[in-house]
This record gives C-alpha cells, structure tokens and sequence, in this order.
C-alpha cells in the first residue's frame, strides 16, 4: 500500500473513532453548562445551520453519494498523494457525521456557542472538515 493511502486511511480511522468516542460521552447523557459555551446533546436533522433539513431520512443517501463522489474524484485526479491527511480527516469527519444519521436519526452535535451571538451547535468532526478544507485550500495556493 503506497504511503498516501495509509496516511489517508490512518487519518479517516483515527478521526472517526476520536469523534464518535466523544459523541458518545454525550449519548450517555453528560453535560456541561456556563455562561458562553454549554456542551449539551442535540441532533441535527438537516447540515449546517439546520438546513436541508426537510430532505429527512434522503440526506443521508445524498450525502454518503456525495461523499463516494468526491472520493473517486480523488482517486482518479491523483490528488490523495498531495492532500492525504486533510483528506483523510475530511472523510473520517464526514463518515462519522453520516454514521450518525444511520444509527439516530440525525448528526450527534454537542457544543453550542451563546456568548456574545448565538452560533450553531457543532461538534469535533465539524471542526475536523472545516480544518481540512482549509489545510486543502492553503496547499492548493502554495507552489506545487
């Protein structure tokens, strides 16, 4: 196995076990509250912000397409060479996120931002993808 493909798929397993690992410390029912930031369960039925939301139990097969989409675009452009480990992180967040509309019914969110404005309730995988488009976005932009 070329390197590129073990640091991708060490990267995509590593991100999926760490997130749902701390997803379920909230699926068993822990929470934490102050005054800026409360980490509590939530489920997000729709993708940031709660949007396509009304899609139900569709987004899942849509997003799981959409995911399988991107990675043969990988796979074929030669790009897991050069983006391995954002890439491995993008796929391993994304999955877990996915896994979580299978097994409840929509994606297991926990930390929720009220200081100040009120954000979205996120969680560790959506920080993990918002890194790594950013990482695959400053390599595009670097000199090759």
């Amino acid at each position: 196995m070329p390197r590129s493909w073990a640091v991708f798929l060490l990267a995509l397993a590593g991100i999926f076990l760490i997130d749902q690992s701390i997803k379920s410390i909230f699926l068993a029912g822990w929470r934490w509250e102050s005054p800026c930031i409360s980490l509590t369960l939530v489920f997000n039925r729709g993708v940031a912000f709660s949007m396509f939301a009304f899609l139900g139990p569709w987004l899942k097969w849509i997003q799981l397409a959409l995911l399988a989409g991107v990675l043969g675009y990988v796979v074929r452009g030669s790009h897991l060479k050069r983006y391995s480990l954002p890439l491995g992180l993008l796929f391993g967040a994304g999955l877990s996120n996915i896994s979580d509309r299978f097994v409840h019914g929509g994606v297991v969110d926990y930390v929720d931002w009220h200081c100040g404005f009120d954000f979205a309730v996120f969680n560790f995988a959506d920080v993990m993808i918002d890194l790594a488009v950013l990482w695959i976005l400053i390599l595009n932009f670097k000199k090759k």
